[in-house]
């Protein structure tokens, strides 16, 4: 006798037949349950037959995803994938053109089935896909057909890319590169060349060499968004998977055709989904840029590099104006430099280098030092000798400044982070400026000086004023300003006293020393607004959000939504299609129990966290949350679109689960509700008095001639 847990409840349909009403039993066979279902039809040869969903995506179901059958899901009984299988690869290879289309189409909407995908390619099927492409006799919506269907098998992994022919990736480059091709074929073409360049460096080599930066370019210029979408998308695994050598290749010749500027100022044109897919093509693109600064930025200086040594010698000596060094004794000679080295703001002023071996930020502070010197010799000798003359307690180190500096933009610019697979956060500056630190780094350095001298800083007050200009840099880049002439001039808008009213401003807002009377009644108030919260949260997971699956290949592949039950019985979620708009409920093909939800995780704790360890940056880590359920080591994984939907759905998930709220957004909520509720509260003692109900509103005047008439022309 099977046990409760074990039974579920579904329907079974059949075009042309009754459903069938079952019990399924998930101890039983899957084979044993087709002969049943079968039998009750009169169908012979149950091994022909296989059952999947009805709604949504319909997978196939097997032995490795049938606990996943929920009570009252809807099935239908089909083809068997072998069976499939068989008629496709016999249909695309008929005589007739139409067969073959209407084979092909089919294939291209059956082959995200894993389990379909499997018996086609055991059966040598992608290979005469291939043959397809290679031969290139068919018309266009047969090839878009093949193309598709193609990069659908491929996407399982079940066969390596490597083991594709040169010929093949030729006619895939061919169809890139032409200027007439059907639009389809070259969107599903440049899909299939990034799976290639994220695969292998050999790969890689062979569509670089295939595919020219100028169609490339040229793509991304057409008005086509999704042509645009594909093409950015390719770029950004060619820059990602190039050695450095061939990046700056790359680089250099984007910059010369604009091509940053380009793309920056399409993203204003797009929309929707396109619009967030080019915003992490932008972010990916300023990320990787920077990144070509990593080594620099973890190598030391090197004491006995005479080029490094002559950098530095060069700072102190377009500082400096002295006499002919060639002239004076060694010891004299080195004397004068240790005094000038330590004008200069050097901690080891007899060895410079010293200073230059912490990494990061390695030789990249020399580098910034160096261009600042060299960019901007005025501001440069006027910072040093400003400096130098000034009492010792109350003069800014200019070489310990720059280093610390360098390493405060650094970290604000993310050089050296891999780029998220889900980030968006990019800086608009960075598309109007070719060489961003450098140009940061000279505005910022007479920032830091300003700011020194607004604070009468001292050199126990370094930290203090690094800070500072950490804060100063920060608020300002996150107004995110288009130009260097902009973000200039709201930093030094930004100045010491600016900094003190925002922090006093924002300090107000988290006091929490309130009178011991105050604080009786906050406590009081905290369960009815956390009420107030809880509802608010159980209301938006009503509403539900569109998360993205997120896969090896690619950032962003389909969609799918989750959303409560109006009775906070079930949560109900499924795959959509892009341009979906909050669907109804009963579109959403599956479903949990909420009395089955056993815990909640997040972040690293997460089963597709796990599954991924080392390849997730903090970002992605942190908009990472997973339920369990009462299945055993079942999980629904989600990656929020936002911290703030984070915060929504781990919210209302442990409103369901009978635990507390602990996210930030809550705690953020619950001050600024109890902050308003206390001063409504407190308005009593000044003497105002709230009344119980809205006060009457008065009688219009029997006249409006204290109005000004606005129909007369003055004269």
């Amino acid at each position: 006798m099977p046990q409760q847990k074990d039974i579920v409840k579904i329907a079974i349909q059949m075009p042309g037949a009754y459903p069938q009403l079952i019990q399924l039993d998930q101890k039983k066979p899957l084979s044993a349950v087709l002969k049943e279902v079968c039998d009750g039809w009169n169908l012979p040869g149950p091994e022909n037959y296989a059952i999947q969903y009805a709604d949504g995506v319909q997978t196939y179901i097997t032995e490795s995803n049938r606990l996943d059958i929920k009570n009252g899901c809807i099935l239908r009984l089909t083809k068997a994938p072998g069976r499939c299988a068989e008629d496709l690869f016999k249909g695309i290879q008929s005589s007739d053109s139409g067969v073959r289309c209407d084979s092909l189409k089919e294939l291209a909407s059956v082959s995200t089935d894993v389990t379909f995908a499997q018996e086609f390619i055991s059966r040598d099927g992608h290979l005469l896909l291939v043959k397809i492409v290679e031969d290139s006799n068919e018309s266009n919506v047969i090839m878009t057909h093949t193309l598709i269907s193609f990069m659908e098998l491929m996407d399982h992994g079940i066969v390596s890319w490597e083991n594709l022919s040169s010929v093949f990736i030729k006619k895939i480059a061919g169809f890139v590169n032409a200027k007439s091709t059907d639009a389809s074929i070259q969107q599903v073409s440049l899909d299939i060349l990034e799976s290639m360049v994220l695969s292998s460096h050999s790969l890689f080599l062979q569509v670089k060499q295939e595919v020219t930066m100028e169609r490339l370019i040229a793509h991304i210029q057409v008005t086509n968004q999704a042509i645009q979408t594909k093409a950015m998308a390719l770029l950004m695994a060619l820059l990602q998977t190039a050695a450095d050598s061939e990046r700056q290749e790359m680089f250099a010749f984007m910059n010369k055709n604009n091509l940053r500027q380009y793309i920056h100022k399409n993203i204003l044109h797009c929309s929707g989904s396109v619009q967030d897919e080019m915003a992490h093509y932008l972010y990916v693109l300023q990320s990787v840029t920077l990144n070509h600064l990593e080594p620099r930025m973890r190598t030391p200086l090197d004491c006995y590099s005479q080029e490094q040594r002559d950098i530095l010698h060069n700072l102190r000596q377009a500082a400096f104006e002295t006499e002919s060094e060639n002239s004076l004794s060694h010891e004299r000679r080195r004397s004068l430099c240790a005094k000038e080295f330590k004008k200069l703001g050097f901690s080891n002023n007899s060895n410079p280098g010293q200073d230059l071996l912490r990494t990061p930020p390695g030789l990249l502070a020399l580098d910034t030092m160096s261009y600042f010197a060299m960019r901007y010799p005025d501001a440069y000798s006027r910072f040093v000798l400003e400096n130098s003359s000034r009492e010792d307690k109350h003069e800014c180190p200019f070489a310990r400044s720059s280093i610390e500096l360098t390493l405060i933009l650094c970290e604000i610019l993310r050089i050296g982070e891999s780029p998220s697979e889900t980030g968006s956060d990019y800086h608009p500056i960075f598309f109007s400026q070719d060489r961003l630190l450098e140009e940061l780094f000279c505005i910022c350095i007479q920032l830091l000086n300003k700011t020194w001298k607004e604070m009468r800083a001292t050199q126990e007050d370094f930290d203090k004023v690094m800070q500072v200009v950490r804060e100063q840099i920060t608020r300002t880049l996150s107004s995110k300003p288009t130009s260097l002439e902009f973000f200039k001039s709201k930093v030094n808008a930004l100045n010491y006293s600016e900094i003190l009213k925002l922090r006093q401003t924002e300090r107000l807002h988290q006091e929490e020393t309130l009178a011991p009377p105050v604080l009786e009644l906050k406590e009081r108030l905290k369960p009815e607004l956390l009420e107030l919260i809880r509802q608010q949260r159980l209301n938006r997971l009503c509403q539900g959000t569109m998360f993205r699956k997120i896969t090896q290949r690619r950032r962003q592949d389909k969609l799918w939504y989750c959303r409560l039950s109006p009775n906070h019985k079930m949560l109900h979620y499924g795959d959509v299609e892009e341009d979906t708009d909050n669907p109804p409920i009963e579109t959403l093909q599956m479903k949990i129990p909420v009395a089955d939800i056993k815990g909640l995780l997040t972040g690293k704790d997460c089963p597709h966290m796990k599954e991924n360890k080392g390849k997730q940056n903090k970002e992605v880590l942190d908009l990472a949350f997973s339920i369990t359920y009462d299945v055993e080591e079942s999980s629904l994984d989600f990656i929020a679109p936002s911290r703030t939907d984070f915060c929504l759905w781990t919210d209302g998930l442990n409103v369901l689960l009978g635990r507390d709220m602990s996210s930030e957004s809550m705690r953020s909520e619950l001050e600024i509700l109890l902050s308003m509720e206390i001063k409504l509260r407190l308005l009593d003692l000044e003497n105002v008095p709230i009344p119980e109900s809205a006060p009457i509103v008065p009688k219009p005047p029997s006249n409006y001639n204290f109005c000004y008439d606005f129909s007369h022309t003055e004269q």
